[in-house]
């Protein structure tokens, strides 16, 4: 099949015609244009059935959870735990008390670092990140390193965008407290090889925690099967509202952690002499949590799941071949990041052309992706750029966006060529 054919052929693993559908904002026109949405690995569009879940709640169900006897926070809870439970089933989870709701991937990050980290890293001992980190996966490593007077360590990453394992063995010492890497890198859509990654670290006795955040919309992930230590991932990237997000952690770590948070709901007793904790997860969910949103991210992976992560994973495989080689026919593109095993993302360059200009025409085509350094500013670095565009592709994304997209970066080149 040629390229152009692939790109006027859709799938037969997944209807995305249909999918669309399901999404009230990617029926919007922008500067006349239907709206060509590229950028999901910032945050994903969110479909009717969670709008309206949500609604619902703040309608007909608002009440706070686990504290109150009445009906109205019987029903709130029931479903808050539902939630919990969709969550542990998404990742095959052992048991729902494993599974800690959190802001978001950030949040469930800085959680590790304060309970486990605080814990258990001390002066001279290691923490091994990846050069292809987000900074939500640095940042807190780096204040845990100066508080406790302990180093950070990085994998390198090849031309490809590929972590060095050899480095990485070599890296790895009795010191070695804890590996914390992507999953997946938002910057350069590398798809890493976190079981082999899980399995060197723990032949060191080291506990692994994976940043799940561009993985767990877009492929299954089983983390009894990675054996991960801990994975957190962000409820708005996986067609839920902002505000919520997950971590997932092995029940003999949590137990043994010290909570991040004080105050309501993670208590079992509380005297002026001492407090005791609530059973995990409670103990790592201080305050009246998000409710609505945890609600509207149950509802989101019930979602994601009727449609299948292996359908999602397969569709947008393809549509990331199309888009390389379609990206990859036009004179002065350069993709960054070639990584054998990659997910729909694709940042590149323009020669002569600021990615924040190419970000701003191809608004004007309505074609919206990002442009910077996409929070990851090491990576950039590591490839000599000031930032780059990354189109990121979903399963309600077509072959004929793919077709936009190029049509608007040549129109951009035939700009700055004037």
């Amino acid at each position: 099949m040629t390229a152009q054919a692939a790109l006027a052929t859709p799938s037969s693993t997944l209807d995305a015609v249909a999918l669309r559908a399901d999404f009230p904002t990617l029926r919007r026109m922008i500067n006349g244009h239907p709206l060509v949405y590229l950028d999901s690995a910032a945050t994903s569009q969110k479909p009717q059935v969670v709008i309206d879940r949500m609604s619902q709640f703040y309608a007909e169900e608002y009440s706070t959870v686990r504290r109150s006897i009445h009906l109205l926070s019987a029903k709130a809870t029931q479903a808050y735990e539902g939630a919990r439970r969709t969550v542990a089933q998404l990742l095959n989870a052992p048991e729902t008390r494993q599974i800690v709701f959190t802001k978001g991937a950030t949040e469930g990050i800085n959680l590790v670092a304060h309970g486990y980290g605080r814990k258990f890293v001390g002066e001279g001992d290691e923490i091994i990140i990846s050069a292809t980190e987000h900074h939500a996966n640095i940042v807190p490593w780096q204040m845990l390193c100066e508080e406790k007077g302990a180093h950070l360590r990085v994998i390198p990453v090849n031309d490809r965008g590929e972590l060095i394992l050899e480095a990485y063995e070599k890296l790895l010492t009795d010191r070695t407290k804890l590996v914390a890497v992507g999953h997946v890198s938002n910057a350069l859509g590398t798809i890493h090889p976190v079981e082999e990654i899980i399995q060197m670290a723990h032949a060191q006795g080291a506990p692994v925690l994976v940043d799940g955040a561009q993985a767990a919309p877009h492929m299954p992930v089983d983390v009894q099967a990675l054996n991960c230590d801990f994975y957190v991932f962000s409820g708005h990237k996986a067609c839920g509202p902002t505000g919520i997000g997950v971590l997932y952690g092995k029940a003999e770590w949590l137990e043994r952690m010290n909570p991040f948070l004080g105050g309501g709901d993670m208590i079992e007793t509380v005297t002026f002499e001492k407090t005791t904790y609530a059973p995990i997860p409670h103990k790592f969910e201080a305050g009246t949590p998000a409710i609505a949103e945890v609600i509207g991210l149950g509802t989101a992976i019930e979602y994601l799941r009727n449609i299948g992560l292996e359908a999602i994973a397969a569709y947008e495989h393809e549509l990331l071949d199309q888009a390389t080689a379609r990206l990859a026919s036009i004179p002065g593109v350069t993709i960054i990041g070639t990584a054998r095993r990659k997910a729909a993302i694709i940042s590149f360059t323009i020669d002569g052309i600021h990615p924040h200009d190419i970000g701003t025409l191809l608004d004007q085509e309505g074609v919206a992706i990002r442009a910077g350094h996409h929070c990851a500013q090491p990576v950039m670095a590591r490839y000599g750029l000031p930032a780059t565009a990354r189109a990121s592709f979903a399963f309600y994304n077509l072959p004929s966006e793919i077709e936009a997209l190029g049509a608007a970066i040549e129109k951009t080149i035939a700009v700055f060529a004037l």
